[in-house]
This record gives C-alpha cells, sequence and structure tokens, in this order.
C-alpha cells in the first residue's frame, strides 16, 4: 500500500512538471509567434557588423518558439553607441528588440565616454558569432605606409564616431606611442570611410579583417592597400606580417591600456538585448541561438559568404564583459588620461 502511494505520488508530481512546461512552451510559442524581431546594427551596411547582424536575421527566427520573422534596422552613430542606448533606454524588454554594436561597449562605459549611456552589466548578452579583428590600412598612395612611418609624419585618418574603434585606437597609439594620426570625422561606418580612402579624401581608414577579405578582395589582389595594425592580442594566421595591439607599447602601462583594448577581439560579434528581458525569454533566445550556430544551413550561409565562425553562449560573453568592466585603476587612468577625458 505505502509503495503504490509513492507510486501514484510521483505520477502526480511528473503531471505537475510535465503540464508546467508544456504550459511554458505555449507561453512562449504565444510570444514570439507572429511577432517581428529586429536587430539594431549599429553602423550602416555593408560593414561585418551588418554582415553578421544580417546572417543572424536570416537563421535564428527558426529556432526560438513560434518561428518569428527576424529582421534587421541600421542604426549608426557615435562609433554604435547610438544603437547601444537605444537598446538600454528605449527598445522594449520583450526579446523582440536584440543589436549588434561595437565590441569595445563596455570598455567605453568603464573609460568614461560620455557617449556610453548604459551600465553594460545590465544588457542581455544572447551569444557570439565570431571573435573580431579590426584592421587598420592606409592606401597605396599614402606616404605613411606603417606605424613607425606614422610616428615621423601625419596622416588623415577616416573616424566613424568617438566610441568606434576607429577612433579610439589611433588615439591610443597617438597619445601612448607618438603616431601622428589625424582624425577625420562624420563617416557612419567603414563602407563610407573606405570609400573616402579610395577617394583620396583621408589616407586611411578602419575596417574588420572580415569585411575587407569578403568586400575588398581586388585591394588586397592589387596591393591597393598596406594593412598596419591589427586590433588582437596576438597576430593572427592571416596576417602574420601585420604588428597586432598585444604586442606595442613602450612600457608596462601602455602595454596593459593596449592589451585592454585588443581583449575586446573575444567579445567581437556579438547579438545583445536590453537589459530585464524575463528569464524565460532570455533562455529561449540563448538556446535558440545556440542551436542556430550549430544549423548545416546557417554554417553553409556563412562559408558561402566567407565570414568565420567562432562562437560562444551568452553567458560566457556576458562574463567576457564583466572582465572588461573590472579595468584596474591604474589601466582605467592610464587610458582615461590618454583620452584626455
Amino acid at each position: 500500500m505505502r509503495r503504490s502511494a509513492t507510486l501514484k505520488a510521483a505520477l502526480v508530481a511528473a503531471l505537475i512538471i510535465s503540464g508546467a512546461e508544456a504550459l511554458r512552451a505555449q507561453s512562449l510559442d504565444a510570444a514570439f509567434a507572429g511577432k517581428t524581431i529586429t536587430i539594431y546594427v549599429g553602423y550602416t551596411a555593408g560593414g561585418s557588423y551588418d554582415l553578421y547582424g544580417r546572417l543572424i536575421a536570416r537563421h535564428l527566427g527558426q529556432h526560438l518558439p513560434g518561428k518569428p520573422t527576424v529582421v534587421v534596422q541600421n542604426m549608426p552613430g557615435a562609433g554604435s553607441l547610438k544603437a547601444a542606448n537605444y537598446l538600454y533606454e528605449v527598445a522594449p524588454r520583450d526579446g523582440t528588440a536584440l543589436g549588434v554594436v561595437v565590441e569595445s561597449a563596455a570598455l567605453e562605459q568603464a573609460l568614461s565616454n560620455p557617449a556610453a549611456q548604459y551600465d553594460a552589466a545590465k544588457f542581455t548578452y544572447v551569444g557570439r558569432v565570431a571573435t573580431s579583428n579590426n584592421i587598420f590600412m592606409m592606401w597605396h598612395t599614402a606616404k605613411v605606409q606603417s606605424l613607425e612611418d606614422a610616428k615621423q609624419a601625419p596622416s588623415l585618418l577616416a573616424s566613424t564616431g568617438p566610441g568606434s574603434i576607429a577612433e579610439t585606437i589611433p588615439r591610443l597609439t597617438n597619445a601612448l606611442i607618438g603616431t601622428k594620426f589625424k582624425l577625420i570625422s562624420g563617416y557612419p561606418a567603414s563602407t563610407e570611410a573606405m570609400l573616402a580612402m579610395e577617394r583620396g579624401e583621408v589616407d586611411g581608414s578602419s575596417s574588420s579583417w572580415a569585411a575587407v577579405k569578403v568586400g575588398k578582395q581586388d585591394w588586397l589582389k592589387q596591393s591597393k592597400i598596406k594593412i598596419i595594425l591589427q586590433t588582437t592580442p596576438e597576430r593572427t594566421a592571416e596576417l602574420p606580417d601585420t604588428p597586432c595591439l598585444g604586442e606595442i607599447g613602450t612600457n608596462a602601462g601602455d602595454r596593459q591600456v593596449f592589451a585592454l583594448y585588443a581583449s575586446g577581439s573575444a567579445i567581437g560579434r556579438s547579438l545583445i538585448g536590453p537589459p530585464a528581458i524575463t528569464n524565460e525569454r532570455v533562455a529561449a533566445l540563448r538556446a535558440g541561438f545556440d542551436a542556430m550556430v550549430k544549423d548545416p544551413e546557417f554554417v553553409a550561409d556563412a562559408e558561402k559568404i566567407n565570414v568565420e565562425l567562432e562562437p560562444l553562449p551568452g553567458a560566457a560573453v556576458a562574463r567576457l564583459v564583466e572582465a572588461a568592466l573590472a579595468v584596474p585603476l591604474a589601466v582605467r587612468e592610464r587610458a582615461i588620461a590618454a583620452f584626455g577625458r
């Protein structure tokens, strides 16, 4: 009798749990079915942020409850911090607004960039598609063709905003290793910056290596550009002759500052959301993202457009952001002094 009662209790408990799970699944289906999820990309079309954002948009909906439609909306401004601020302050917190923004967003907050009006620790981190390697390039006719040249002669670089890698890195190299880059502001993204370089309006510009090797293969084949710096901790296999952030700096303090920015490479092209999305919806978004990056159709699409994949779950991305925010005081002060903030 006692055993029978125990079995009945276990059966009832299992039925309750199963029913609760079914109700949760129905609730999530209702939350996303018939809805449109918008991915806000912090730059104009054509660059790697846009490239990865649209890659995600083509596949994510198929892996979420209710199979919602997923679209991309470009929101350039302040080196993508406009989009970050929008996600933090304005966007709906129901999982229907996501974003792809600059990988140094947490650092910009930690280093007192006034354009960073958010707490990066509170964003929802859905997952990373790939690490990033931003490069600085000079047009083949420019006088400056190396970092050493840039210490000897001034050159004009296109800037895409105060929170962008295109501006922060040259400002750091000017302050810490003595380069003489002059930033020309007003370009919304790397697409326009590279066009300005090609037209001769500036000597050089910045973009991601992924975007350049996909969209500017003719430049590479014809030696139209010289890549003078990559923003990784170590030189990559594809650019073995190009200096990286992790190796420059004349003293330990300066090398720590450069290493700090090189660490953003690990955050890379990540998908984020506003704060305060419910735990159930965060779990659904992360599970859908994790399933998407393993989907053979997604992988084949990435191979078709010739972009690299190095996925990372959202919880792991959140830990990288926490580490970026925990900037040692001495490094923080050195960087803030370099930026003149």
